[in-house]
């Protein structure tokens, strides 16, 4: 993970704490998650090259948005996912839990952004306008934008009474309305939140002596939206890269990637639904498996232990992508293009001026560090399967020869289809992919009797690549179109 600290930190976020918080924060090392957790917060908040006139800058956030249940599942049930890149209404964590002490403090902090809006109006003819610019005086350039708030809402509750009864606590935010006037008269810059509703409940089951399992679910609870609203209009009252910090004294949680063999088959009954539970902290110098004092539930799946790369100089919104090369692209934006970069978002004009201003010495150390001089295992075959199946052996199914009707046509490998994503409660990344049209490569039957077909895109010029190291598009059979011989195969746009 190639990410620094975010700009400002949570400074400004609008934190509520619940009753009983501890005003002493320190205690339950949230602090160790606070540059990872941070990545989560603002990863895909705004992309290269910063500027919002790019089109990966028009479909925004991506990972742990919930909106209203009424509003994303007009198409249906959402589907519980594993990790947070479909729109839910809900995320829900389960993961076990060790008393180490008697009196042991469970503490709970959720983190989400809210929506902002951000409108450029113009001072003409005695009134205010609504524009998509304005350029001032001095030559600054003001843009209309969405932007996003920091909230925390902070929960603190004796263990051995959550034990007895579940504890739910309102972790919302209100709307709000500011008003920056522009210099000379020349207009103002409006910005509007709507009030997001939300609760968090935490539950815990205990299953030894000292032994038990937690929940933590955190449920959207705004009202009926407009059913025609866009999703760019019902992320207003959503809640934006969710993510949770797990901690507290005399606890300690049980890795599920990476389990006590004694705990294995317990850490497998945790039911995790659009979000991954990962420890955190610095990894243990040895283990016979994993466990640790404090635990991320991320709306991105990560490893146990996951850390910032020491030389990352600050944010970038990427943390999937390479600093150095982030950095460079940067650089060589015109002038023109860093003036709309800068007008875009206040985060984006904070990046420019770190890479404007990056010393030599800091630049060369993002070219690339040994972490470790263990060899890497070989690279698996090239397969259009799951790394771990193996053909003929799990019930007589088969990815590459299995098919699975669709609208009364049989589909498998080598069928061409058009693909319909769900408006709602799909993959965000999904919607630019609407109408586009592709091969099928293998039929995937999932451990919890689900279907999901692995595509090819006839457009990606890289399809053959893809294939080869076996990476896919994923799709439901209800989110596909069967394409006949005689069907043309030039891709068009627009909904279903």
């Amino acid at each position: 993970m190639s990410h620094g600290s975010v700009e400002g930190g949570m400074a400004s976020a609008a934190t509520r704490d619940a009753p009983g918080l501890s005003a002493d924060r320190s205690r339950h090392g949230f602090e160790q998650l606070s540059a990872v957790a941070d990545a989560v917060l603002y990863e895909g908040y705004l992309l290269y090259p910063y500027r919002r006139s790019s089109a990966k800058n028009r479909v925004r956030w991506q990972f742990g948005v919930l909106f209203p249940r009424a509003w994303v599942e007009q198409d249906g049930p959402v589907v519980p996912n594993v990790s947070g890149s479909a729109d839910s209404w809900y995320q829900q964590t389960e993961v076990l839990l060790r008393i180490r002490q008697r009196g042991a403090t469970l503490r709970v902090r959720l983190r989400y952004l809210q929506l902002q809006r951000k409108q450029v109006e113009e001072t003409g003819h005695g009134r205010l306008r609504e524009v998509e610019s304005l350029r001032t005086d001095d030559g600054t350039v003001h843009l209309t934008f969405d932007e996003a708030v920091p909230c925390e809402v902070d929960i603190a509750v004796p263990l051995d009474e959550l034990l007895q009864e579940e504890r739910t606590v309102a972790a919302g935010a209100p709307a709000g309305r500011e008003i920056e006037a522009l210099p000379s008269g020349a207009g103002r810059v409006v910005r509007r939140r709507e009030e997001v509703r939300a609760e968090v409940t935490v539950a815990a089951e205990r299953l030894g002596e000292n032994l038990c399992r937690l929940r933590v679910r955190t449920t959207n609870t705004g009202g009926d939206p407009d059913p025609r609203a866009t999703r760019e209009e019902a992320l207003r009252g959503a809640l934006i890269a969710a993510h949770t910090l797990l901690g507290g004294a005399g606890v300690e949680f049980v890795s599920l990637i990476d389990p006590p063999e004694d705990l294995r088959a317990l850490a497998g009954t945790c039911r995790n639904e659009f979000t991954f539970p990962v420890l955190g902290g610095e990894p243990p110098t040895s283990h016979t498996g994993a466990t640790g004092h404090v635990l991320l539930s991320s709306p991105i799946i990560l490893p146990d232990h996951p850390q910032v790369a020491p030389e990352s100089p600050g944010d970038l919104h990427d943390a999937a992508e390479i600093d150095e090369i982030l950095t460079l692209r940067t650089m060589l934006l015109t002038d023109e293009e860093k003036r709309e970069a800068r007008a875009t978002d206040p985060r984006a004009a904070e990046i420019l001026d770190r890479v404007d201003t990056m010393p030599p010495e800091v630049l060369e150390r993002l070219h690339g560090a040994i972490r470790s001089l263990t060899p890497a295992d070989p690279p698996p075959p090239p397969a259009v399967r799951p790394a771990w199946w193996q053909e003929g052996t799990d019930d007589g199914l088969s990815p590459s020869t299995d098919t699975v009707l669709v609208d009364g046509v049989p589909l498998g490998g080598g069928s061409r289809v058009r693909l319909r994503p769900r408006r709602r409660g799909a993959d965000a990344q999904d919607m630019f992919l609407v109408g586009r049209t592709a091969e099928v490569a293998a039929v995937l039957h999932d451990v919890d009797g689900s279907v999901h077909l692995a595509v090819t895109l006839d457009d990606d010029p890289a399809a053959e690549l893809h294939s080869w190291y076996g990476r896919f598009h994923y799709f439901r059979p209800d989110e596909l179109e069967p394409l006949q011989p005689t069907d043309s195969d030039t891709p068009r746009t627009g909904g279903r």
